[in-house]
């Protein structure tokens, strides 16, 4: 159990270590240059670990090109941005929305019922958030806004709808065209770094690259630090306690990386939490509880006729 809290202790910290970076780098520079180490660093274990060439068709290599656009390019360039407006602890709450809109790809794409208590705990998990993003500071104010909402909640949003199809991707790699975890994340992490270097060299200012020289040590501490945390020690981690934890439990244990967020935010940041987040945090709390509630039940009646047949 304490590895499940030191594992989301972790994630936590990547946003609040993210924040800290935008100060020394610009965000797409940031994000390609770590997500194509990262992917490198990846695929070379993968090929020294196997000793051998992997085949590849085109049909799996358009879901790894979809993977890397979506889960890599867009997912952590809409994260990044609207990190640069808003408080970390915010933008990792926007991200507990997840689960709910897990729940929604697998009603309207793999058709899966769902339950009446299931779409209130949803529905209850979509109306929790909104105080948090009603809730803005004067950095926030200056991204813009459609509507009540601003455009750095926005991309932050659909950061997260992509990053959620980006999972639904990988499990079809893994299971359909039966590629390890480690080449699927490896080759889209090394496509969407690539991508997103390309990116910056259009839009950021390379003289002679989009970083502040004057803080380069702290630069390179932050970068590696998301490198190690993010892309190889969280996800190693998440699968050695995948075998040991239900993912029902996983899913529902990762509400604590929002409160972890806080925490790091107010100690380290000095970000101030505000009533509106204890009212989105327990308003989330109790859809993801009426949610996974079902899931429980679900998996009981799984394990009582795998045990009668």
């Amino acid at each position: 159990m304490f590895f499940v809290f030191v594992l989301f202790a972790l994630f936590a910290s990547v946003f609040t270590v993210g924040k800290v970076a935008l100060e020394y780098a610009q965000p797409f520079f940031l994000i390609g240059s770590r997500m194509l180490v990262a992917g490198i660093l990846l695929l070379a274990y993968e090929f020294y670990r196997k000793g051998a060439r992997i085949s590849m068709n085109w049909h799996s290599f358009g879901r790894i090109l979809r993977l890397a656009f979506f889960n890599i390019y867009i997912t952590n360039v809409l994260e990044f941005w609207g990190l640069k407006y808003l408080t970390s602890f915010k933008t990792c709450f926007i991200y507990s929305l997840s689960p709910f809109i897990s729940a929604l790809f697998s009603y309207f794409i793999f058709t899966e019922k769902m339950s009446i208590k299931k779409w209130i705990g949803l529905m209850i998990g979509f109306v929790g958030i909104l105080p948090m993003l009603l809730s803005e500071t004067s950095a926030e104010q200056k991204a813009g806004h459609f509507f009540m909402f601003s455009w750095a909640e926005l991309a932050v949003i659909i950061a997260a709808t992509t990053s959620v199809y980006g999972w639904i991707l990988l499990r079809q790699l893994v299971n359909e065209n039966l590629y390890s975890p480690l080449f699927a994340n490896g080759m889209s992490m090394l496509i969407g770094g690539i991508i997103t270097l390309f990116h910056s060299m259009l839009v950021e200012d390379w003289k002679p690259v989009p970083v502040n020289l004057n803080n380069l040590v702290p630069f390179f501490i932050c970068a590696a630090w998301l490198l190690l945390v993010s892309n190889l020690i969280c996800y190693n981690l998440y699968g050695w306690l995948m075998k040991r934890f239900s993912a029902t439990f996983m899913s529902f244990a990762g509400f604590s990386t929002s409160m972890f967020s806080a925490l790091f935010g107010w100690a380290l940041l000095g970000e101030e939490l505000g009533l509106a987040f204890f009212i989105s945090s327990a308003l989330n709390l109790l859809g993801l509880s009426l949610f996974y509630q079902e899931e429980l039940k679900k998996s009981s009646v799984r394990v009582d006729q795998q045990t009668t047949s």
